[in-house]
């Protein structure tokens, strides 16, 4: 399984590109002049933000001598647009998250989808050939990821009043609406 390691990366960040209602999600890792962007889906962004959230909760309620913030740090924090050109190596199917308590690092893994999964969000068996990014990173700048990761999330069309599915700029039809323009 060939792997594109970043070790303590200068970025790790989500980011999207288009216009809400119309985005393509990515995840960015860059040392130095090599960039490495996977795409994934909108709710892999939300569920890897969240897990992250988590799994550094945990750590947290552990107690131990980790260094654990309870909130991004305000130096961490990264609102720069993703870094041009962006040219997709892989598109993600599995991901997983793991703590390095010898390293007090967090561990990401975005695997390539592959032509056998029926279900992105399901651990499928490990192809041989799927490539996989695995980036490592201190718990602040996971707090950091996941604050920018759900802020990028929140940012999409916003919700209809009456029964909360997105809002087109010509509208949307509301199934609260007898499936009028709402």
């Amino acid at each position: 399984m060939p792997v594109i390691a970043y070790d303590m990366p200068e970025r790790f960040v989500a980011g999207t590109v288009g216009q809400p209602g119309d985005r393509t999600f990515f995840l960015q890792a860059r040392a130095g002049r090599r960039v490495t962007s996977v795409g994934l889906e909108k709710f892999q962004v939300t569920l890897l933000a969240e897990r992250l959230e988590e799994l550094l909760d945990e750590v947290l309620r552990q107690g131990g001598t980790t260094a654990v913030p309870a909130v991004a740090p305000v130096e961490l924090q990264d609102d720069e647009p993703l870094e041009q050109p962006i040219e997709e190596e892989f598109r993600v199917g599995t991901m997983a998250l793991a703590w390095d308590p010898e390293d007090e690092r967090v561990v990401i893994e975005a695997q390539e989808v592959t032509e056998g999964e029926e279900d992105e969000s399901e651990i499928g068996s490990e192809d041989p050939a799927a490539v996989v990014l695995r980036v490592r990173i201190t718990a602040g700048q996971a707090r950091a990821f996941a604050q920018r990761a759900l802020k990028i999330v929140a940012a999409g069309r916003p919700p209809c009043p009456l029964c909360g599915l997105p809002l087109d700029a010509q509208g949307h039809v509301c199934p609260r609406q007898n499936g009028h323009l709402g």
